[in-house]
């Protein structure tokens, strides 16, 4: 056997290793199918159709994609928002309070 028998059977082993590596390849990695696009203004993260509290944005996941954003900058963002939701709220219902006594003062003196 020559020279170029060896380098054929180099290129037959090169070409056969190529192919089971692209098999498995297209096995792990699928073979390239898209999903169908999502309807326009759906999307896979989900919130609570009413009032939102910094427990919801607390809980939010967001798919992973190849190519996105850094996860712990996504976090540290949505704790940030979940805290500021916390404290506006609880804002809310310090002043709600307040206006509930006020509306009970006025209604005692109106009383008199």
């Amino acid at each position: 056997m020559g020279r170029v028998g060896t380098a054929l059977i180099y290129l037959i082993v090169v070409v056969a290793v190529a192919a089971v590596l692209f098999g498995l390849a297209a096995a792990v990695f699928g073979r390239g199918e898209e999903l169908a696009p999502l309807a326009p203004g759906a999307t896979p993260t989900r919130l609570p159709a009413g009032e939102i509290d910094g427990e919801d944005v607390r809980e939010l996941r967001f798919p992973q994609a190849v190519r996105g954003y850094r996860m712990a900058e996504v976090d540290w963002v949505l704790d940030r928002l979940a805290d500021e939701l916390d404290r506006t709220g609880m804002e809310r219902d310090g002043l709600l309070a307040r206006v509930a006594e006020l509306e009970s003062v006025a209604a005692r003196k109106e009383e008199q």
